[in-house]
């Protein structure tokens, strides 16, 4: 069996191949590359191995870049420091991972699961689908932030999101307003808030609201095709959504 090592950091390559060596001694690898640029060039230059061990983060960037130019049609078995949650899309598929540090007993069944996929190629079964997989996995490990840091005088204070009501712009200065009656100040503008958090539990209402979902008391039609979003802790403004994003909202609050 023929395998490529694609992986940035030293002792994680040399424990992946001491395991590999103490499983199979008959296990060839053929190169070992720890950027994206070298493996794209590589791979358009050599013939694929039976197997490739890919590393999700490398030094130059993520390794699912390397799909974008070229065409990959063997097994992977990616290794990381994801936990398992962030990576169940695996699970389902036929593609396997490793997490680090990486464990003999788990690196012998990875093994075993290729030599059944092996069979199943030999009858001429496909690969799944990489870039659905990839596509995936992009969505399910981004992490959205859980809790933030505030201030009130010189003290610093940790808020947990399922702790906010909205967050107001005024003048250019964002508040966060908590659902226990509590407001703060914080370091960011809405547009970044709204990257940072849950798009299921935030919401945009407009230029000067981003409202949590649990905060919501009711919502009613109002003039122009609007809507009026009524907060548990109210706003000393009313939280309007525009007759464009109406339908939108709505659906939001559906799901």
């Amino acid at each position: 069996m023929t395998v490529l090592i694609i992986e940035d950091e030293a002792p994680a390559f040399r424990r992946l191949q001491k395991v590999l060596e103490e499983i199979n001694s008959e296990i060839k690898i053929v190169e070992v590359i720890d950027t994206v640029e070298d493996t794209v060039k590589w791979l358009n230059s050599n013939s694929h191995p039976d197997l490739l061990f890919m590393d999700i983060q490398l030094s130059d960037g993520l390794s699912f870049e390397i799909f974008e130019s070229v065409k990959i049609s063997k097994p992977i078995i990616f290794t990381t420091a994801f936990d398992e949650y962030m990576l169940r899309a695996f699970k389902v598929s036929s593609i396997d991972y490793l997490l680090k540090p990486i464990k003999k007993d788990d690196l012998a069944k990875s093994l075993q699961k290729y030599e059944e996929m092996k069979k199943s190629f030999g009858e001429g079964t496909a690969l799944p689908d990489i870039n659905a997989l990839i596509s995936k996995i992009r969505l399910d490990d981004k992490k959205y932030k859980s809790r933030f840091l505030v201030r009130k005088g010189e003290e610093l204070i940790s808020i947990e999101t399922d702790s906010i009501a909205y967050f107001q712009s005024r003048n250019g200065v964002v508040h966060l307003f908590g659902t226990k009656g509590n407001t703060y100040l914080v370091d960011f503008n809405l547009d970044e808030l709204a990257q940072q958090l849950d798009p299921v539990k935030f919401y945009r209402a407009n230029r000067q609201f981003l409202i949590a979902y649990d905060a919501i008391k009711k919502t009613h039609r109002y003039h122009k095709g609007k809507l009026l979003v009524e907060m548990e802790r109210p706003a000393d403004e009313p939280i309007t959504i525009s007759s464009e994003k109406a339908a939108e909202f709505k659906q939001w609050l559906g799901n």
